[in-house]
């Protein structure tokens, strides 16, 4: 049991987090404390007061058998606790790693008071009953002025937990004993504290924390990270009753000086389905909505992130925020932790431009093309935003150790023995071999131009013709010819608009900017007729890799 805390307990403290503060009233003795988040951002004798003298962390156990009519003494001998004392000695935790129900004993008597304020990181809840009875919980009810929801209302679509062969005890400062902890015997007149954590002798098992039960496709909520673009909420209404819920958008606090500042609130969206244009739409949020679920019955829900919001920001920026979910019967409030960073551009990207506008040499014959023509694109963005348009790249473990896999130009940069694991990325416009500097950083909204220069004599020239004497660049002496004899030096000005959200036209609905990036493409090519020739399209590239160091 311990190295398995040890292990929650490293995981907890290296992650991202938003921030909520929430006050604890604290009695002299022994006391219960719930957790809806987490606070393992600095040590607990650094956040709890010094009247704070120890804190028990109840671990469930589902094999444990000592819980049969009343409570658990504490025991530290146990695996069901980990325990922390300001005097010192073996404590088995260090951080009050959340969310979680902890007894907190403190000094002095019941007459003494102590609101003590904990910052921390809002998580999902997640309740697991388990058989033997030794169930110590506490649930995320809403507070409406100075008071909380009766308990009866709060379980009556789980009326196992609080059935008449239940008993349930709460925690009321003092020495333990026949008062402390206080059993419970009318969940109906018994208001259910938020802050407090109960102890359930029901020998039940199930998960259950809100008369509803949500479900992300991300274990962290609305958790978009880097790249991510949009995250289902499947949301289960457990009451024979329909029911309102409000979503409301809601602002971190500023982080603890430990952690990761919080650059500003994940810019979050909601998609739903337009059935007049037969379309998924996303809307910000950027107010409270209500969705109504059925009795008995569950929704999806789907989210995104608008991450062109995102855009003044620096690279790896933070975003973090909450989505507070209350109920039409006032009983649950439900905070789901949003965050989210910009991503660095830096990698390889793959895709087309889309080439659907062409000068015509005729006049009056218009520009506009029948269908695209696709133009194959690989574009690598360095760390520092620089860009290269590539004709070929390989991705794969490199030649040289420690062997990593990395983007190259050349097969004979990969590791020979693992080619079989390698790929290989082809502009079949382009010349070969060719690596080809932008004229600025990519830093959307913004132009990157490439000069492509096909010499008249390179073999792609669409001029040159190895067997034919007209376009050999050899005279009737087959002596070599310059440029302009035969063969012409032909140059290509392509140059990519990058822009903030994606053209018109285009398919993509998530992840622009992330995932995808492009914008409108604008070419001139000079050399094929006596005039230039101008085309134009949009182009739109996907993320292949994020590496940022191109081996050449």
């Amino acid at each position: 049991m311990r190295p398995i805390f040890v292990l929650l307990l490293i995981t907890a403290a290296g992650a991202h987090a938003q921030w909520q503060t929430t006050p604890y009233t604290l009695k002299g003795g022994w006391n219960s404390m719930n957790l809806t988040g987490d606070a393992s951002y600095d040590s607990i004798e650094n956040i709890l007061p010094a009247e704070v003298e120890e804190v028990w962390r109840w671990n469930p156990n589902p094999t444990q058998v000592q819980f049969i009519s009343s409570p658990l003494v504490p025991s530290a001998g146990t695996n069901e606790w980990s325990t922390w004392r300001r005097s010192g000695g073996d404590n088995t935790m260090t951080k009050l790693i959340g969310p979680g129900t902890f007894l907190v004993k403190c000094a002095g008597n019941i007459s003494d008071v102590y609101t003590v304020p904990i910052k921390q990181s809002p998580q999902l809840p997640n309740n697991e009953w388990v058989r033997n009875g030794a169930n110590f919980f506490g649930f995320p009810t809403l507070k409406t002025g100075s008071t909380y929801p009766a308990m009866s209302s709060y379980f009556a679509t789980y009326p196992s937990a609080i059935s008449a062969n239940t008993k349930i005890y709460k925690y009321v400062g003092g020495d333990l004993g026949p008062g402390n902890p206080l059993q419970i015997f009318s969940p109906s007149q018994e208001q259910l504290d938020r802050t407090q954590g109960y102890w359930f002798s029901t020998k039940v098992v199930g998960n259950f924390s809100a008369p509803v039960q949500i479900s992300f496709s991300t274990r962290d909520g609305l958790g978009f990270g880097r790249t991510g673009s949009t995250i289902t909420a499947r949301i289960l209404n457990r009451s024979a009753a329909p029911l309102t819920l409000t979503f409301t958008p809601e602002d971190s606090e500023t982080a603890p000086l430990s952690q990761p500042s919080i650059t500003g609130p994940v810019p979050l969206t909601r998609r739903v389905f337009n059935a007049a244009t037969l379309q998924f739409e996303s809307t910000p949020i950027a107010a409270p909505f209500n969705e109504i679920l059925p009795p008995q019955a569950s929704v999806t829900l789907t989210f995104g992130i608008d991450r062109t919001a995102m855009s003044s920001a620096a690279d790896d920026a933070y975003f973090a925020s909450l989505l507070r979910v209350t109920d039409s019967g006032s009983l649950f409030d439900i905070s789901v932790p949003a965050t989210a960073s910009k991503p660095s551009l830096a990698g390889l990207w793959v895709g087309e431009a889309r080439i659907n506008a062409v000068d015509s040499m005729i006049s009056g014959a218009g520009s506009t093309t029948t269908r695209a023509f696709p133009l194959r694109t690989l574009l690598h963005i360095s760390d520092s935003g620089a860009a290269t348009l590539l004709s070929k790249a390989f991705l794969g473990q490199l030649a040289v150790e420690p062997n990593d896999v990395g983007v190259c130009v050349d097969e004979s940069l990969l590791k020979q023995d693992a080619l079989e694991g390698a790929q290989r990325l082809v502009a079949a416009h382009l010349p070969l071999n060719r690596t080809i500097s932008g004229s600025a950083p990519v830093a959307p909204p913004g132009a990157v131009a490439f000069t492509v220069i096909t010499p008249f004599n390179d073999a792609s020239n669409p001029f040159v013709h190895q067997y034919h004497p007209d376009h050999d660049n050899k005279d009737a002496r087959f002596q070599p010819a310059g440029a302009g004899v035969e063969s012409y030096d032909i140059t290509r000005t392509c140059t990519f608009e990058f822009t903030t959200a994606a053209p018109e036209g285009s398919t993509v609905t998530s992840g622009w900017g992330a995932t995808v990036i492009g914008g409108e493409y604008h070419e001139t090519i000079s050399g094929v007729h006596k005039n230039d020739i101008q085309v134009s399209g949009t182009f739109e590239l996907r993320r292949a890799s994020e590496i940022g160091v191109l081996s050449q």
